[in-house]
């Protein structure tokens, strides 16, 4: 009878991304060992509501009123040594923070960590020093780009998005052996075979229209005026938009969407992106690691929206220098482009072809598998 391992799952709800990640993780784990027992925590919840006010609700504003200030704190963190006086300093706060997390810890007893944020990982490095942790713990990197904050010495394995970020481990001196590229973990449905004229008549759309996806994220950020001005420009286009959880976005789309019958489809939160995305024959998205990693798990092209300095620039970066995907600075950018990709339909045919060749559906299967063999 296999033994049934307990794998714990740490992550910090600083935006999506990095939950979503552990969230797949998890969800990989119990499709290759059903009889494990796999918990995913969320380090801000063992925190005090200070920390937590400054570690999520100061950089979700940073990113989204000042981009700039936060791209300038990203290259300047990420160049810090990790001795420098602002890293120390930064580490000690984080550690008089987290101490309810490791009694949380130590109480699930597991036999193998997997951090999909470096907060976690950075705690449990000083943890297994002090020789309090004897588990191996794995770092999941959830962008395609290499802060230094994720290079943590004392880990068991890194999982890489691509061949970049692995080359960038090992030149900030990570033992070849533990690294491994194995793509930004996605959940199990972005895998699956999807037919697109079935998704499209399950969804309500016309599948033999010309189809693009607005996703605004969990906030549904700026969707309104991007639909009305792409509707207006292009009226043979068909539109799906993803408000997420913004009620009064989706309610100025609706009444949008009144005007414009047949061509613009607004959406709350759903668990249908899979189905929407493989209806779509391109996604305007902001390039978040994970969000990027689901649709080129479909093939799906992206013209990337706006993107924060940082790393989404950077994912904008490896998208766009591997041809799966164009960015759009603003507004008029986006009209620009989706005017050109009409105009020049081959171009959408090889972006698409591009984001299938980079796509790792199987990435979180491939990362649970090196952590279970590595208890067996």
């Amino acid at each position: 009878m296999a033994r049934s391992y307990r794998v714990l799952f740490l992550s910090v709800s600083a935006g999506a991304g990095h939950m979503r990640a552990a969230e797949a993780l998890k969800e990989a784990t119990l499709l290759l060992a059903p009889e494990a027992e796999a918990l995913h925590l969320d380090v801000m919840d063992y925190v005090p509501s200070t920390f937590r006010k400054i570690y999520t609700d100061y950089y979700i504003k940073l990113v989204t009123k000042h981009p700039t200030l936060w791209g300038m704190l990203y290259q300047a963190s990420s160049d810090a040594p990790p001795d420098a006086v602002s890293q120390k300093l930064r580490r000690a706060v984080e550690r008089l923070s987290t101490r309810p997390l490791r009694s949380a810890i130590d109480e699930f007893a597991p036999d193998a960590i997997v951090c999909s944020h470096f907060l976690p990982a950075e705690l449990l490095m000083r943890e297994i020093g002090k020789g309090r942790v004897d588990v191996p713990v794995f770092v999941q990197i959830t962008d395609f780009d290499l802060h230094r904050m994720w290079v943590i010495p004392r880990m068991a394995g890194f999982f890489a998005g691509n061949e970049e970020v692995a080359f960038r481990l090992a030149a900030q001196g990570i033992e070849a052996g533990k690294i491994h590229v194995t793509g930004i973990p996605i959940m199990p449905a972005f895998a699956e075979e999807h037919d697109r004229a079935a998704c499209a008549a399950a969804l309500g759309l016309d599948p033999g229209r010309r189809t693009y996806l607005l996703m605004g994220g969990g906030a549904g950020l700026g969707v309104g005026p991007v639909a009305r001005r792409l509707t207006a420009a292009d009226p043979e286009l068909q539109l799906v938009v993803l408000a997420g959880k913004n009620l009064k976005a989706l309610e100025e789309l609706q009444a949008l969407a009144a005007s414009r019958p047949g061509r613009l489809f607004p959406l709350g939160f759903t668990n249908e992106v899979p189905r929407l995305m493989a209806a779509a024959d391109l996604v305007i998205t902001k390039p978040g690691g994970l969000s990027t990693s689901e649709c080129l798990a479909m093939g799906v092209p992206m013209l990337l929206s706006s993107p924060i300095p940082g790393q989404e620039e950077r994912n904008a970066d490896y998208l766009m220098e591997n041809g799966a995907a164009m960015k759009a600075i603003d507004e008029i950018g986006l009209e620009y482009h989706v005017g050109l990709l009409k105009r020049e339909p081959e171009r959408l045919t090889a972006m698409a072809r591009q984001a299938r060749a980079l796509g790792r559906p199987q990435a979180g299967r491939d990362a649970m598998r090196i952590v279970l063999e590595a208890l067996a």
